[in-house]
């Protein structure tokens, strides 16, 4: 079951396989969407500052009857934190509202602010400003590892020139339509773990009659089917629900797709629009 595997991150650590993704859920209704997924098994749950849900998640782990190792728990960095100073309050303030003594993996949010997204500072400077107070609260023990969200190579190049500890992770946009194959192997050669953040294309990928007859040829669902193929590309995907049914469908994914049928998937042709997401940052097409 695919709830009880896990990678092994280049530290040592070991990180479940599947995780559930909690934005764009409420601060007040993601404690039940928590509670739920412990209940079904999932350990390792993805939240982040942006979200202004790390209280509500935060709680349903203390109130679990879950020893709190048996956990894995992300957060993220805000993406407009590029100081020092500004990181390290915004690390205290991660544990202050998830109410807990130690986070397993802090991440930055993206290289550049979400209101500079795209443009051309790459803020290499504040983000290696950033890096280095993640690494001091690892040190210190209230983050067990570190890594990176939304990265590009030159991104990555510039955490890896200056860092004392090598980011473990860099989350990512990627799914069936849109794998942006260089960097994930690019990732993967620098010791990361690539986490694949809407498996589903925010919804996209239920529109795609092609994607459709594939599910139905593995009788299973688009999300399984989507999950699926991450998990045959290695990747480590961050299915989000807030619906325990679709918890349950997200974990069943026992199941092989054929390296032919894989191949046709990959070369699908990528989505060029994500409707209502596109106003997102990471979703603006290039």
């Amino acid at each position: 079951m695919i709830l009880e595997q896990n990678y092994t991150l280049a530290n040592g650590v070991q990180i479940p396989k599947l995780a559930l993704g909690t934005w764009m859920i409420s601060d007040e209704d993601v404690g039940a969407a928590v509670t739920a997924a412990l209940k079904l098994g999932y350990r390792h749950i993805d939240t982040a500052q942006a979200y202004g849900n790390e209280a509500g998640v935060g709680a349903a782990i203390n109130a679990s009857n879950i020893k709190r190792e048996a956990i894995f728990l992300t957060t993220k960095l805000a993406a407009e934190v590029k100081s020092y100073d500004e990181a390290v309050a915004s690390i205290d303030g991660s544990l202050a509202r998830l109410g807990l003594d130690y986070i397993d993996l802090m991440i930055i949010h993206s290289p550049q602010p979400w209101a500079k997204f795209g443009g051309e500072d790459r803020y290499f400077k504040g983000n290696r400003e950033a890096w280095r107070a993640l690494e001091d609260a690892q040190k210190a023990g209230k983050i067990r590892a570190i890594g990176l969200s939304n990265f590009q190579q030159q991104d990555i190049d510039n955490i890896l020139e200056a860092c004392k500890v090598k980011p473990v992770i860099n989350q990512i946009l990627a799914h069936i339509t849109n794998v942006p194959t260089e960097l994930i192997k690019y990732s993967q050669d620098k010791g990361m773990v690539v986490e694949a953040y809407s498996p589903v294309g925010h919804g996209e990928l239920f529109k795609n009659e092609q994607i459709k007859a594939m599910a139905d040829k593995y009788q299973v669902s688009i999300p399984q089917l989507a999950i699926r193929y991450l998990l045959q590309l290695g990747l480590l995907p961050l299915p989000k629900t807030a619906n325990p049914a679709h918890m349950q469908k997200n974990a069943d994914v026992n199941f092989e797709i054929s390296a032919d049928d894989m191949a046709t998937l990959t070369s699908m042709e990528r989505i060029k629009d994500y409707g209502a997401a596109s106003g997102f940052p990471v979703y603006r097409q290039e």
